[in-house]
Formats: C-alpha cells, structure tokens, sequence
C-alpha cells in the first residue's frame, strides 16, 4: 500500500464513531442515496439465491438490503476493525447473523483467501486505495456473475473538492487520502479481467458502474 495511507490513517479516517454514527443513520432512514444506486441495477436483475462479496462493506447497509431482497449469503471484506461492533449489532437486529461472514483484511494481499461470489460490490471504495489496477483487477477476478462500483466522477469540482480535503487531511497529519482515479481506467481494468461493461449510472458526484461475467459461449 502506498505510503500515502498507513493503517493507523484508515482506523482514524474510518472510526467507530463514525460506524456508529452510520449505524444510527441506518436505523432512522434506511441506506443513503449512493448505496440504493448501487443495489438499484443488481435488484433489477434479481439477486434471489445469490452469494455476495462486498469489499469495503462498512456497517454493511449494501448486504443487508440484498439479503431482504433474496440474496442466500454475504461476505464482507473490511480493511479496519472499526465497524464490526456496529455491523454486528444491525446483522443481529436483522437475524442475519448466519448469512454473513466478516473478515478484517486487505483484500489485494489477501490472494486465494476469499472466495468468489456472484454479486461483488465496491461502494465508495476505490477511492480510498492508491492501487486501483491492483483492486479493480483483484474484484473482477471474484466475480462470478456481476460487479457493481460506486467511484468519484474525474470532472473539475469533484478534483477540485477532493484535493481541498487531501490538504486538510495532509495538515492534520491524518495518514489517509482520497484518490480520483480515472473512470475510463476503471472501466478498462474491469474489462481486461473478462467482465463486460452493462451500465454507468452518473450523478453530479458519484457514478456507478456495473459489469457482467459473459456466459459461457455467449459474445
């Protein structure tokens, strides 16, 4: 990892009170606008039966809405230990426990030690690693069926407002930082890994990109 982002930064960044305050924020209104775009093209595929991979899962809003919509199983793969009490406690609430395992690990180092899945979800997650081929690349080779990605847009305000963040993040000596990573690469690094582009779904901040694992067969 890049020495941009160190471990301590991302347990900082990524806090328990901010899980809680997530949590708590899921209780009152359910997920926010950028996790049901996300679930928005998988539940119109259908997710009934479905295993699902979500990296970077947080307090895992994204598997438990497709867990009520069908989904058989989860894993969640987090980089910080900081959001399991959290997480735990709304997979409790929800009954389901059972349905979901959660690993704490880098998920580009961690190889063979996850397993693939038919649904793999990054929700607001390539923008926090600095070796986006590597994650990108590592995520399409999980897919089994499906990949969906929620990055920043690469126009001006969006690089405008994240370096503004980045110097304040670099003043306060936080160890982390936020990457605008080019969307056309994200696109191309999902593709070079087998899968085929279905849908980009563009806000004024955010866009959601999905792919698809051809059939076998099929062009």
């Amino acid at each position: 990892m890049s020495g941009c982002c160190s471990p301590r930064g991302y347990r900082r960044f990524f806090s328990e009170q901010k899980a809680r305050s997530e949590g708590k924020r899921y209780r009152s209104k359910g997920p926010d606008a950028i996790a049901k775009r996300v679930v928005e093209p998988l539940l119109e595929r259908g997710v009934e039966g479905s295993t699902v991979l979500e990296i970077g899962g947080g307090i895992g809003a994204v598997q438990l809405e497709l867990l009520r919509s069908g989904a058989s199983r989860a894993v969640s793969v987090e980089l910080t230990p900081t959001y399991e009490d959290t997480a735990r406690g709304l997979l409790d609430e929800a009954g389901f426990v059972d349905r979901v395992e959660r690993r704490v690990l880098d998920f580009v180092e961690a190889g063979d030690d996850v397993g693939s899945a038919e649904i793999v979800v990054m929700n607001r997650v390539v923008c926090c690693y600095p070796d986006m081929p590597r994650l990108v690349g590592a995520a399409a080779d999980h897919t089994g069926g499906i990949l969906v990605i929620s990055f920043p847009r690469s126009t001006w305000w969006t690089r405008w407002g994240l370096a503004a963040g980045n110097l304040l993040l670099r003043v306060a000596r936080r160890e982390f930082h936020v990457f605008v990573h080019s969307p056309d690469e994200i696109r191309r690094i999902a593709e070079l890994h087998g899968l085929r582009s279905l849908a980009v779904r563009t806000g004024v901040f955010w866009q959601v990109g999905s792919w698809e694992r051809p059939t076998e067969g099929l062009p």
